[in-house]
């Protein structure tokens, strides 16, 4: 399998438009992976954690079915609402796999047992470097969140990850300053889940977030909107990626 010479996210990352991430299985995916072109997806987010199978060419074969548009590839701890059922190492032999073949991957920053590995596995194919942080529990204070942030940036991250659950209206209010305060030194998405953080979805990445993500069919986290619905919304409220569909439209 050909490894990547030119990471194309990176590219978009550095614009100013935000990109929807749409989230897949390992079912069909030959299919899926047409139509996410067609329909307009930044990125395929790979839940790898839960493939049916979990062995490398397996999970290379689903990375090679989205050839065609950047790939995200997450393996999410059990920890932290995966359905990850190896042991670390397996997890880290499996990042190490996959690292010269995709365009990102995603670590969350409690994983401290193979963090620093895996970053180094991406940073060495020129792989962004996701570090991530979820509570599906509630949103954390300022202070609590702008230390994870500090903390993913210590540990190397490309882009920084925060997904909190929200049950007021304070918690989005929270989360949108913390965006809204960033430097610009390392991009940040930032979502607030659940039927509260529901708009954070549209209107975070209109403030800043990098990354969006939506789903074909089958949530993958609570408060998600679908693509067609995550898209429609957004080329409504941000005209540069109202232009950049339009113009994909054409180019089709």
């Amino acid at each position: 399998m050909a490894v990547i010479s030119k990471n194309m996210l990176r590219t978009l990352l550095d614009g100013d438009v935000p990109l929807v991430a749409v989230s897949f299985g390992d079912s069909d995916n030959e299919r899926l992976a047409q139509e996410a072109k067609d329909a307009g997806v930044d990125i395929a987010e790979l839940r790898i954690d839960g493939f049916s199978r979990t062995d490398q060419d397996h999970v290379l074969a689903q990375v090679r079915a989205f050839a065609s548009m950047p790939v995200l590839a997450t393996v999410r701890s059990a920890y932290e609402g995966g359905d990850w059922k190896g042991t670390e190492q397996e997890r880290l032999a499996l990042f190490r796999a996959i690292a010269p073949h995709v365009h990102a991957v995603d670590i969350e920053l409690s994983s401290r047992e193979i963090l620093a590995e895996v970053v180094a596995a991406a940073h060495e194919h020129d792989t962004v470097a996701l570090i991530s942080y979820h509570n599906f529990d509630l949103t954390p204070s300022s202070e609590e969140l702008e230390a994870v942030i500090a903390d993913a940036k210590e540990a190397g991250a490309d882009i920084v990850k925060l997904s909190t659950m929200a049950t007021s209206a304070d918690d989005v209010k929270r989360l949108a300053a913390l965006l809204l305060a960033a430097g610009d030194d390392v991009p940040l998405i930032v979502i607030a889940m659940g039927a509260e953080g529901c708009a954070s979805r549209v209107f975070f990445p209109v403030l800043g977030s990098r990354i969006t993500y939506s789903f074909f069919g089958t949530s993958f986290a609570p408060g998600q909107l679908a693509f067609a619905e995550t898209s429609g919304l957004l080329r409504t409220f941000h005209p540069g990626f109202d232009r950049r569909m339009t113009a994909r439209r054409r180019t089709a």
